[in-house]
């Protein structure tokens, strides 16, 4: 019986071994390449289109909640949230302002009267864009793995690290793009959203701002 257990504590301590070799911290030099490609692409990015799916992970289910749609992002700051199953709700960020669209029943936000929706505003097209890496929001630690490479970021800001906890930005290496976003609240519940079938810089209508 003990040599039993010694076998499966063994095998756990090298699982979790493993699981961990899997993300490795950057060295200094590894950080100021994968920012600098980041910001390279990030330029190269004029518009964005993509399906994702979101994983909502709440702690006392037992099962996540499943969600999916389309984004759309024009520079500079100019970005369309639609999800379409199992519900059609859509989110626009135009000119200072969100337009909600919740099957049909419409509202809008200034933002510019809210400093919440402000930094989440940017928090949002940065995580599209790539281009969050601002020292002064957020303090940043670097991982890597095989085929990606991983940001996490903390807020600095009381108010909005009531809300999110910490967000992870996962990049993949050849395209420097991001592939998926996950934020973290307060407690241990979760948002996951992978982005796939991409398509940059093709001509966006306009009218896909429309609320």
């Amino acid at each position: 019986m003990k040599i039993k257990i010694y076998i499966i504590v063994l095998f756990l301590i090298g699982f979790q071994f493993k699981a961990l070799a899997q993300e490795q911290k950057m060295v200094e030099s590894e950080i100021v390449a994968f920012k600098q490609s980041v910001a390279v692409m990030a330029k190269k990015i004029k518009s964005l289109n993509t399906d994702f799916v979101q994983y909502k992970h709440l702690d006392f289910l037992s099962k996540d909640i499943e969600t999916s749609g389309k984004m759309i992002f024009k520079e500079p700051n100019t970005l369309l949230w639609q999800y379409k199953k199992p519900y059609s709700y859509s989110i626009i960020f135009k000119n200072g302002k969100i337009l909600i669209n919740d099957e049909g029943k419409k509202s809008a936000v200034d933002i510019g009267n809210s400093k919440l929706f402000g930094k989440i505003n940017k928090l949002i097209v940065g995580s599209v864009s790539g281009d969050l890496f601002d020292d002064n929001e957020f303090s940043i630690t670097y991982f890597k793995n095989k085929e990606q490479n991983i940001s996490k970021f903390i807020p600095k800001d009381a108010t909005l690290k009531k809300y999110i906890k910490q967000i992870e930005l996962t990049f993949d290496k050849e395209e420097a793009t991001v592939v998926q976003v996950k934020l973290l609240e307060s407690s241990s519940d979760y948002t996951r959203i992978v982005f796939k079938n991409k398509i940059i810089n093709a001509k966006i209508d306009e009218s896909a701002f429309t609320n």
